[in-house]
């Protein structure tokens, strides 16, 4: 399981200012290698000792040594050749030694969709009136991405106390970031540079504008009067308002080196935050082996000192098995839509009305005044038909595009839309009417130029109109926000989809929340964006990069209410409390409109108040961690290793194999490898937060016809709070099943609803 792998990354999405969409550009060697040692056994001096000590074994001239591992785990970064991370690979104390490798980024409406979507639900759940408001623990976030913009409004640390005295942080001064930059809301700010790359930004401010909008979305002040030059205007606000904020910079325009990943979650548990956020992460390509992924080897770690971590699950969708970042210690969020639509029409000669897509500030005539033409019409002759009508450059005709809007197909996957609006552009066009089924759903910015997105359908009625007159004309309206849209939510096409990668017998990803055109801050010398206008102090975007903040946000509210829940506990309350259905009270769709499966969402949609107050939870234990690696495949040698307090008396199940993993204590449950011939038995157990008043939960089954599920006992009483009871749930086939089966197991007591997904998968494991 050791050995060097090469990560690919995930692209964010934004597509104002991060164009390219999701291509993934291959991270250049930077000859540095990761040297993870597993648990820090030692103090700080005592360990940097032992790593300077192995590095000159090697016999090396020079210093190589990029990062040292010390505070809360063992290890270091440094510069060597293969044969040389080959040799340290092979040095007692070594868990694993692999390549650096460089992995990239994966609101005002969001949050008040989510609280919209709990007043739609009838039932007897607890509502935020019954939920108190007191601040009872000053919660820290960590934030690992691009840095921060100190100035902005929603870092105001206005009505704010004294910072926490448990924090061990510190605000590291750098390029035009100083020590006032940090403030009671601000607590912390680090950043992380190779001492050798001598043109490295040396400053925790954030030049790139995604850090500034994540850590807005998750612990942001409320900030009236926010929009995106007068779109989707609202009160801004993250997650979790009175939440702090440490900024832990890691990221730079080329991408978020691993070395700088664990260095900063090494600081972060050491400084101590409550909730850790990682909206970064490797491509669904890369698949790396748990302990040697700097994400997972740090979430462990945080994990082991009660931490929650909280990452994107990637956005390499909507093909299946493309979800990253699914260690079981991870809570793991997927991206949907939130009610809210940035709609730019398209009005055909006759005042027909096409319903279009995309933010642009264009200034055409709202009447259908300009010649209309399919791009395919005026190619070169030297050019293919799919590349005109797709306008890809060099492409077209100019005399023909000239002062007319294009209709551009969008299917060949070679150009970014930004390169067709360019081409368009360049032409001479005067507006251009992309279809796109896809990215119909996500409206991107395009500053000035009338751009909107059309799906296929649409798409048809334009064509047959300009099939039915010799003179085609339309425009292209100029965007406006539209409230209340329906069917919302629906996953977002480009979120990552299960099953995992890691193992069948873990669902993944476990939630799923807003992350498709997400207004937040953003950095105040960004004037690429929109010609003719000021930096904006808030942008749009989208990306499961977006959808993880606002559960991160969430998590902290549950730790600020619930201050002695371990990381387990508040990721059970998120999930058991999630949301299927929609605002049209169907379930969640997918964008192309068939119904979301847990694979799509895992367990559903956060709610913003059930979590607060959940009645029972899944604690998934340090014993349960230790366990899934010796189900993994690690040895109990390389376990004590791996993790600070192993009792002598650990180690693992003399029959441990990757069907065990079904068996820790999730709060959802995934079987492969199930046939007709016989059942599989996992066991659960629950513990009660709801108080000590004796109550009766009794379990509801939701399953398909072809899947049988029998929970043992059916009713479990609890007397207490912190009382444990576990339950048996026996599955087995009535007749062999060639997709995955999907079901539920629901503890209630009339109060409480404490859901579980099921996930069956008559494949084993290893398919």
């Amino acid at each position: 399981m050791e050995g060097a792998f090469a990560i690919f990354l995930f692209f964010l999405l934004s597509f104002a200012s991060f164009p390219g969409g999701t291509k993934a550009a291959q991270a250049k060697d930077n000859g540095v290698y990761i040297v993870y040692m597993g648990a820090a056994a030692s103090t700080n001096g005592s360990l940097r000792y032992e790593h300077t000590q192995l590095l000159s074994s090697l016999k090396r001239k020079g210093n190589t040594l990029v990062h040292s591992y010390s505070r809360s785990f063992s290890g270091f970064a440094a510069r060597l050749s293969d044969e040389e991370a080959q040799s340290i690979a092979q040095k007692p104390g070594v868990i694993s030694v692999f390549k650096d490798p460089l992995l990239q980024l994966h609101t005002t409406r969001s949050w008040d969709f989510l609280k919209y979507q709990i007043d739609l639900k009838i039932d007897s759940s607890p509502s935020s009136d019954s939920v108190s408001s007191t601040q009872e623990y000053d919660t820290i976030i960590g934030i690992l991405d691009t840095g921060i913009w100190p100035e902005s409004k929603s870092f105001d640390d206005k009505d704010l106390g004294a910072i926490p005295l448990r924090w061990k942080g510190k605000c590291m001064e750098g390029d035009d970031f100083g020590q006032s930059n940090c403030n009671r809301k601000l607590i912390g700010a680090r950043f992380y540079v190779d001492p050798d790359e001598a043109t490295a930004d040396r400053t925790p401010r954030d030049m790139q504008g995604h850090g500034t909008h994540v850590a807005s979305t998750a612990g942001g002040s409320a900030v009236p009067g926010a929009s995106f030059y007068g779109l989707a205007a609202g009160t801004a606000k993250g997650g979790s308002p009175r939440s702090r904020i440490a900024i832990y910079r890691v990221c730079t325009p080329e991408g978020c080196q691993g070395s700088a990943i664990m260095a900063a979650f090494d600081d972060a548990i050491s400084d101590g935050v409550d909730v850790v956020s990682v909206s970064l992460g490797a491509s669904a390509m890369s698949k790396p082996d748990v302990m040697s992924d700097p994400i997972a080897i740090g979430a462990f770690h945080a994990a082991e000192n009660g931490i929650l971590v909280v990452c994107s699950a990637g956005n390499d969708g909507p093909n299946s098995g493309t979800v990253v970042n699914s260690a079981p210690w991870i809570l793991t969020v997927s991206a949907l839509t939130i009610d809210r639509d940035f709609e730019s029409d398209v009005v055909l000669g006759g005042n027909k009305v096409i319903k279009g897509e995309g933010i642009h500030f264009s200034n055409l005539h709202k009447q259908p005044v300009y010649p209309l033409i399919y791009a395919k019409f005026a190619r070169q002759s030297e050019a293919l038909e799919s590349e005109a009508r797709n306008c890809n450059p060099s492409s077209m005709d100019a005399a023909k595009i000239k002062g007319k809007i294009v209709v551009c197909d969008n299917d060949d996957n070679e150009y970014s839309e930004k390169s067709k609006l360019e081409e368009v552009k360049g032409l001479g066009g005067v507006g251009l009417i992309l279809v796109d089924d896809e990215e119909r759903s996500v409206a991107s910015v395009y500053g000035t130029f009338p751009m909107t997105v059309v799906s296929s359908k649409d798409a048809s009625e334009i064509l047959s109109y300009m099939n039915s007159t010799s003179n085609p004309v339309a425009t292209v309206l100029a965007t406006v926000a539209v409230a209340n849209y329906k069917p919302a939510p629906s996953m977002a096409y480009f979120s990552s989809r299960g099953p995992s990668s890691i193992s069948k017998n873990i669902l993944k990803p476990d939630v799923t929340a807003p992350g498709v055109d997400i207004l937040a801050a953003w950095i105040g010398n960004d004037m690429a964006g929109t010609p003719g206008k000021a930096a904006p102090s808030f942008n749009v975007l989208s990306g499961t990069s977006m959808a993880c903040p606002h559960v991160s946000g969430l998590a902290a509210t549950v730790k600020s209410q619930n201050p002695t829940w371990g990381p387990s506990a508040i990721r059970s309350a998120i999930m058991t409390t999630a949301i299927q259905t929609n605002n049209l009270r169907g379930p969640i769709t997918t964008d192309t409109g068939t119904a979301a499966t847990p694979h799509d969402y895992g367990a559903g949609e956060v709610s913003t108040t059930r979590p607060l107050q959940p009645g029972l939870v899944y604690e998934t234990n340090t014993m349960d961690y230790l366990n899934f690696l010796c189900y993994y495949g690690y040895n109990i040698a390389q376990i004590k290793d791996i993790a600070r307090n192993v009792s002598d008396g650990f180690s693992c199940p003399q029959d441990s194999s990757s069907d065990l993993i079904s068996s820790i204590n999730y709060p959802s449950m995934a079987i492969s490898g199930l046939d007709g011939k016989r059942s599989k038995t996992v066991v659960r157990t629950l513990t009660n937060v709801a108080g000590a008043d004796a109550t009766i939960y009794t379990a509801s089954i939701d399953a398909p016809e072809e899947l049988t599920v029998k929970v043992v006992p059916s009713k479990l009483e609890f007397k207490g709070t912190g009382q444990k009871q576990s339950y048996q749930v026996v599955l087995s086939l009535k007749s062999s099943a060639k997709e995955d089966l999907f079901g539920s197991i629901t503890w209630t007591n009339g109060q409480y609803k404490v859901r579980s997904p099921i996930v069956v998968s008559s494949n084993d494991d290893h398919q």
